[in-house]
């Protein structure tokens, strides 16, 4: 199986919050970890980069190895296990609390299983065709006549965190386990599903931001030209753009992370 993995920090030499890895066993994730208010609250004493190194590999290593238990529940225990670590520390009941995205795979001879939490993106090669599986309900948030006309206003943010993890909002993996259960969650047979592309939106402006194609063009991109020139195009188009008057976006730059699978080979 031909594998291409790459993460980079938005910023060299400043940590990366997102995570992204490979199991041998037939699993896959990739986070993307929220970065917090430029004031700095979360009720925690610890950053977002150490609740994904966390949060990744305890989901990976359940994916990866328990196959009786859904990718939901996968999730699930690997939020609870992350909160036990640091419960007596930090107020997990604050909204901000370290959070993330999650995309997950899991594979064997029989079929492909996925789960989408947010707005990271996962690319499927189903009998031919790019099939995007896609966590819509920040989309839907962002796109309300109220919130477009302030987008990116401190009133955006401010309107942004009453939706955060609350019911008609949209949800990311924090501290509460049974968000799991609002994860986008299916399974293919594995003849239907060649080969797959997992990021976090750092690297989907590709296509969600920069418009350089659709998914079908980003993901034949990244087969065919490979993760490391798609995140350059996107760094090229954010220097070119630093002030984010062209390309509207939350951050100027941000971190990316690309996992091609060919499951052909």
């Amino acid at each position: 199986m031909r594998t291409d993995l790459l993460s980079v920090p938005g910023v060299p030499d400043h940590a990366n919050e997102d995570f992204a890895a490979v199991s041998p066993l037939g699993a896959a994730v990739v986070l993307d970890g929220v970065t917090p208010p430029p004031d700095g609250q979360t009720g925690c004493v610890h950053t977002v980069t150490w609740f994904v190194q966390r949060l990744g590999p305890a989901l990976l290593e359940r994916a990866a190895t328990r196959r009786d238990q859904s990718l939901a529940d996968c999730l699930a225990d690997a939020i609870a296990q992350t909160a036990a670590a640091h419960e007596t520390t930090c107020d997990l009941t604050h909204r901000r609390t370290p959070q993330a995205t999650v995309v997950a795979l899991r594979w064997d001879e029989d079929r492909v299983e996925y789960l989408v939490l947010s707005d990271s993106v996962l690319l499927l090669d189903v009998d031919g065709t790019v099939t995007p599986i896609l966590d819509g309900r920040l989309d839907e948030v962002t796109g309300r006549p109220e919130l477009r006309a302030i987008r990116y206003t401190p009133k955006y943010f401010g309107a942004m965190e009453s939706l955060r993890n609350a019911e008609g909002g949209f949800y990311t993996a924090a501290a509460d386990p049974e968000v799991a259960k609002r994860a986008v969650a299916g399974h293919l047979p594995r003849a239907r599903v060649r080969a797959v592309a997992a990021m976090s939106d750092g690297a989907s402006r590709w296509t969600e931001v920069f418009g350089f194609g659709d998914w079908t063009a980003l993901f034949e991109h990244i087969e065919k030209a490979g993760a490391e020139r798609v995140i350059d195009e996107v760094r090229a188009a954010e220097t070119a753009d630093p002030d984010r008057k062209a390309f509207p976006r939350g951050k100027s730059r941000d971190d990316a992370s690309i996992v091609f699978l060919d499951l052909s080979t």
